[in-house]
């Protein structure tokens, strides 16, 4: 299962509804494309409880994945990705 996160303001339901899959033993990858997270503390526990919870965390973005530990991602690698996965949510 895929989230697609492509805007700053759907960054926190995107982790939030992430998070819920993954606390229900689902294999869930997260994608932040083209922007820069809103990294406040609250944002910075779920995303953390998520990766504890064996969430793959990824971004287009090399300041996502300097600053905050996302593993970098092309377009062309998200859509080979993108094959393997039964739902993809986009917001």
């Amino acid at each position: 299962m895929a989230f697609l996160i492509r805007t700053r303001e759907d960054q926190w339901e995107g982790l939030r509804s992430s998070l819920g899959l993954a606390l229900e033993n689902n294999r869930v990858t997260m994608v932040v494309l083209d922007h820069e997270v809103e990294m406040t503390e609250a944002y910075r526990e779920n995303l953390e409880l998520f990766l504890e919870m064996d969430g793959e965390c990824y971004s287009n973005l090399p300041t996502n994945v300097e600053r905050y530990g996302f593993k970098p991602i092309t377009l062309e690698e998200l859509g080979e990705k993108l094959k393997e996965m039964d739902w993809i949510i986009p917001f």
